[in-house]
């Protein structure tokens, strides 16, 4: 075989602890004492001395709040070596968190380094605008986090001028905790935001920080419980 023929498909050198394939990979530099927690089944590929733990002890512990009955989605990951992970070919984006805070949901979620504060968290006054609940995980420290997103995200600085910045929560990916959140109901945008055909709801953020906005409104994969 000509190996000039797939030379553009081959991984470059490590650059940083995370960093992408492409769009659709992720790439993880894996030492020992840099654990790794990864969606169960993400695992691709990987070179070197990499194992696996399922459904570990802490996991177990957070999936206690999660109220969705699907379980831990999580894996502990450990080793030497270069780790490659994926979720049905959706887009990887790739954050470096600086003594920052992050709210992401739950399905969004691919990898993060296992030394970070992590917790599931319900987003407080979504049940009074939207009779649902929304559940999270919040991630915080510094370190590295991997999402994934249905197609190329938007990322919104919400810092850049002074109005609010409004989502659709079935859009929504991620966000930095410390902006101001409300809900907001609109009966006239109700056919253009959404695709629902009753009354319409966006989710307004404020501040500085961002958020993650992807190019999907598929509501059915959202870590929800009734309200």
């Amino acid at each position: 075989m000509d190996q000039q023929l797939i030379s553009g498909y081959a991984p470059t050198a490590p650059a940083a602890r995370m960093e992408n394939h492409g769009t659709s990979m992720l790439k993880v530099v894996m030492q020992s004492g840099q654990d790794l927690f990864a969606r169960t089944g993400s695992m691709v590929a990987y070179e070197g001395f990499v194992q696996y733990e399922p459904n570990p002890p802490a996991v177990r512990q957070m999936a206690s709040q999660w109220l969705t009955g699907e379980g831990a989605p999580l894996m502990r990951c450990h080793g030497d070596g270069l780790l490659y992970l994926a979720d049905y070919g959706a887009d990887v984006v790739v954050l470096n968190l600086n003594e920052d805070s992050l709210s992401v949901n739950g399905t969004n979620i691919l990898a993060f380094d296992a030394h970070l504060n992590w917790g599931v968290q319900r987003v407080k006054g979504m049940a009074k605008f939207s009779g649902q609940g929304l559940f999270n995980v919040a991630i915080q420290g510094t370190g590295w986090v991997a999402i994934t997103t249905r197609g190329m995200p938007v990322v919104v600085d919400c810092g850049r001028g002074a109005d609010e910045t409004y989502v659709d929560p079935d859009a929504l990916v991620a966000w930095s905790t410390h902006l101001k959140m409300k809900g907001k109901r609109s009966f006239k945008a109700s056919s253009m935001i959404g695709r629902g055909s009753g009354e319409a709801y966006q989710m307004g953020f404020s501040g500085q920080g961002f958020v993650v906005v992807q190019p999907s409104e598929d509501s059915t994969d959202r870590l929800r419980a009734r309200g």
